[in-house]
């Protein structure tokens, strides 16, 4: 279904959610890297999951990389939460996890608010 620009169909949150574990896999390479001392190999596995976020953005159905980047934002930022406990081991609190929840809310308003209007 197209929402003014945006187009559900084609499991679009599937590949929000493959977008953002493939970037936040690969800034987290570099972030190995030049914060934590890691061996600048890790660069070369980072930079292609880089790149596989890219193209998997690139999947969502819409027009419009910009309502499409916007939508995407809000489940970047619950799956840098969940990172951050997972692999990390820093668990949110609950700053972290109300921020989380008024993102999500923002990327349902771009994906749902105009289709709601109607």
């Amino acid at each position: 279904m197209t929402v003014t620009g945006l187009d559900m169909g084609d499991a679009p949150l599937i590949a929000f959610v493959f977008a953002a574990l493939a970037e936040i896999a690969g800034c987290f390479a570099f972030w190995a890297w030049l914060r934590l001392g890691k061996s600048a190999w890790w660069v070369l596995p980072g930079a292609a999951s880089l790149i596989l976020f890219a193209l998997a953005l690139t999947r969502i159905g819409s027009p419009f990389a910009g309502r499409a980047y916007a939508a995407y934002g809000g489940i970047y930022i619950v799956l840098s939460l969940a990172w951050l406990w997972g692999v990390e081991g820093s668990r949110p609190d609950r700053f972290d996890l109300i921020g989380a929840l008024l993102c999500l809310a923002g990327a349902g308003f771009i994906l749902f608010g105009r289709r709601l209007a109607a």
